[in-house]
């Protein structure tokens, strides 16, 4: 089985954020990949990764960084396949300088961006992507996102039971 769908971190310190991607790729039964690499400290490693991804059938690419996090923008710059960036919280500007990192790519080279530490939305929209070309993801990404709406109809009824003095 060939991943569609490639997590890229760029150390191991990221994987507390980076798994809640995995957790949500795993529940959706999307196979998946997951790879430390670092734009600065392995760039011959990034290179070669991005350049072969697309010929392993890797259809999205979720990169993670922190601080500097050119991870995500480097990778862009060498392949075809949509790349969603995770800024990672973790320096002294509290993830900030990541997400304008990963946000202010060039012309030509985007990345989509989540919030920082955002990885769940990075493989929602990792899942969204692949429904696109694949009607059986298609009907999954819809269950979910109903399902999305009978938790909060079922928090509303687990709300209502709730007894204070002066709850009308």
């Amino acid at each position: 089985m060939n991943p569609l769908v490639s997590i890229i971190m760029g150390s191991t310190s990221d994987m507390p954020v980076m798994e809640k991607a995995m957790i949500f790729l795993n529940d959706m039964e999307i196979p998946f990949e997951v790879n430390a690499l670092s734009a600065h400290r392995t760039p011959k490693a990034v290179e070669e990764f991005a350049a072969n991804a697309a010929g392993r059938g890797v259809k999205v690419i979720i990169a993670g960084a922190g601080m500097a996090a050119a991870l995500p923008g480097v990778i862009a710059a060498q392949t075809t396949l949509p790349v969603v960036g995770v800024p990672i919280k973790g320096s002294v500007l509290d993830g900030m300088d990541a997400l304008y990192s990963i946000l202010q790519m060039p012309p030509g080279i985007p990345v989509a961006t989540v919030a920082i530490n955002g990885a769940m939305n990075a493989a929602i929209l990792a899942m969204q992507i692949i429904a696109l070309g694949d009607e059986k993801m298609a009907k999954r990404f819809s269950d979910y996102k109903s399902g999305l709406g009978k938790k909060i109809e079922k928090a509303n009824k687990e709300l209502e039971e709730i007894k204070f003095e002066y709850k009308v």
